[in-house]
């Protein structure tokens, strides 16, 4: 695992990253590749190995076992040049402005190898600096090469002929096994939650289990947002025989992408369980483990194997970064949409790159247009969002389906479509008009009917742009970046990015930037009060008064642990601890308020108060 630097660069869309590791893993730094779109893929592949002199071999959509074969040879790929472009960087000299001079500069500042290689700078004895110039081109390494997959997404595939495919070639097991059959040593991101069906398929590769020594070629890391579901998951996979790497747990709201949201937990409280229950999870998860080995005869590790705790989701500062890390002993944190502004890490065509410089906080929401139905991170005005309006304006509503990942509706055919699809919405809008609904109610429903954007093709237009892949008149990019964009404000290159998170330049603009913590709390509250509202127009189930009984306590706890916390933050000042503990006193006001304005209709939440 590598730990060359202290962040990583999460999964961006299905084309914002689809290229990052070939950008940066030559410094050291790891990132990860969205395995959703194989269309876009094998696109991308074409490109790479023009650019890199590669024979390309076509591998179509109705190739035997095409989505696996297009990912194993993306990947293969993308290791080839990654390895090539190392050697490179590692027999260049240290000169300035050279590659391997660039890859010290990355470092963090407290990094043992940055120390070497300052004494090296300082060094003036001829054979003493060459020694140590070795030593340091031994010991750095690439960053990593690791994939996505959204488990939720996993469509039955068909034939040419329409019949439909073997559960092994449905979308996420066909990704899976891509993966696995590429000749890369790093990890799978497994998120949105435990799919059985596509954990015990794990088990079916060699790859996924430890040796006697502990070394796991192609490793797990389940993205989560509580420790519950870690331990419901890693417990489920040991009884596999497989070993969870590492948890990576992000924020449910203060995002980029599909916002998955908690039931009211907040970023700080879930750390502070995990950090509290750390050795816990390993002994409760190893006991499994073990077990599952000696009963399918699987070697058993000499040694203890590691377990890494990842944070990502709205970090913006060194100062926050940095508490993270101390604080809550977290191994690595990721950072995601501030790298959207690097052309250098990401992929944003020009238009996109410039809308999100000029992004403010009014322009950033969470949007209901996923046809996953789960809240997703949106710009107002971006070119997808856009050209859909001018659809909607057209009488042309919904988008062309060419690629079918977000597949889930069958109200109307007898395989699913998409929600976002010009077929649905014409057939959904013709249902509408004949139920004679008010002019209000009409234009509600219809609303919510063409809102729904094209994810599939749209979140992987960038690349398409900047390759000229596609005629840019035919792509149109969905960007989904998390409410930190509103702060960042210009493009960024790759060392002043990383000299911010390393807290030796601020590259932020000038407006108001609460803390993380506090930004993730305002949007629950605002979501929770939203959501309240909605039910208040029907009589709610027991099912619901039991959900925001449980969200308004969780809130209200987490307020009260974030008192008893931001007072220990040596990074911040007096004055802002006073500030931030006033605006804590105002959310908790605001929560009782909705509580009691609903009281009528819920009415225990009324005594929610009395229990914290």
């Amino acid at each position: 695992m590598n730990n060359i630097h202290s962040f990583y660069i999460p999964v961006m869309g299905t084309g914002f990253s689809i290229d990052t590791p070939i950008k940066v893993a030559k410094y050291g730094i790891s990132s990860v590749i969205s395995l959703v779109d194989d269309t876009l893929i094998e696109q991308i592949r074409k490109y790479y190995c023009g650019v890199s002199g590669e024979e390309y071999i076509e591998i179509s959509k109705f190739d035997e076992d095409s989505r696996a074969r297009r990912i194993t040879e993306y990947l293969n790929l993308v290791q080839r040049i990654v390895n090539k472009e190392f050697n490179n960087l590692k027999n260049s000299a240290f000169t300035r402005g050279s590659e391997i001079t660039k890859y010290f500069e990355l470092l963090p500042t407290e990094s043992p190898l940055k120390q070497i290689y300052k004494k090296m700078l300082n060094t003036h004895d001829p054979v003493e600096k060459n020694n140590l110039q070795e030593q340091l081109r031994q010991d750095i390494q690439p960053g990593e090469i690791n994939v996505n997959i959204m488990t939720k997404l996993d469509r039955t595939n068909f034939s040419k002929e329409g019949a439909p495919l073997p559960a092994e070639f449905s979308d996420a097991l066909a990704a899976l096994r891509g993966f696995a059959k590429s000749k890369l040593e790093s990890a799978i991101v497994f998120s949105a939650g435990i799919n059985r069906r596509l954990y015990s398929y794990v088990a079916n590769f060699e790859d996924f289990f430890a040796d006697s020594t502990g070394f796991i070629k192609k490793r797990i890391i389940l993205k989560v947002s509580d420790y519950r579901s870690a331990l419901i998951q890693g417990c489920f996979l040991a009884k596999k025989g497989i070993w969870v790497s590492e948890y990576r747990i992000e924020s449910g709201l203060n995002c980029g992408g599909h916002a998955f949201v908690s039931q009211g937990y907040l970023l700080g409280p879930v750390l502070e369980e995990f950090k509290r229950k750390r050795d816990e999870l390993v002994s409760e998860i190893s006991k499994i483990y073990k077990k599952a080995l000696q009963a399918s005869n699987k070697p058993i590790p000499k040694m203890p194997l590691k377990l890494l705790i990842t944070a990502q989701g709205g970090i913006g500062t060194y100062k926050e970064d940095r508490f993270l890390r101390q604080y809550y002993n977290i191994d690595q944190t990721g950072w995601c949409t501030p790298f959207l502004l690097v052309p250098e890490a990401t992929n944003v065509d020009k238009e996109t790159l410039e809308k999100l410089c000029n992004a403010t906080e009014n322009d950033l929401c969470l949007s209901e247009v996923s046809p996953l139905n789960v809240l997703f991170n949106n710009l107002k005005n971006s070119p997808s969002e856009c050209k859909k309006k001018e659809r909607i304006k057209n009488n042309q509503a919904g988008s062309p389906c060419n690629k079918g990942h977000l597949v889930s509706n069958t109200e109307f055919t007898e395989y699913p479509i998409c929600t976002a699809s010009r077929q649905y919405q014409r057939l959904k809008l013709e249902q509408l008009k004949k139920l004679n609904l008010s002019e209000e109610e009409f234009k509600r429903q219809f609303n919510k009917i063409v809102n729904k954007s094209c994810l599939c093709h749209d979140l992987g237009a960038s690349p398409l742009i900047n390759y000229k892949l596609e005629d840019k008149n035919k792509a149109h990019t969905a960007i989904c970046p998390g409410p930190n964009m509103a702060y960042f404000s210009k493009v960024s290159t790759l060392l002043n990015m990383i000299d911010h998170i390393y807290g030796r330049k601020n590259i932020m603009n000038t407006n108001y930037r609460p803390h993380m913590f506090i930004k993730e709390l305002h949007m629950y509250i605002e979501y929770f009060n939203r959501e309240v509202k909605k039910i208040n127009s029907c009589a709610p189930t027991d099912k619901q008064i039991s959900h925001f009984e449980k969200f308004a306590n969780n809130l209200l706890e987490g307020i009260n642990y974030y008192k008893q916390l931001f007072p220990l933050m040596e990074e911040e000042t007096k004055e802002d601890k006073k500030k931030i503990l006033d605006i804590l006193d105002k959310f908790k006001e605001q929560v009782n308020y909705i509580i009691q304005k609903y009281s009528t209709l819920f009415p225990s939440l009324s005594t929610i108060e009395m229990k914290i």
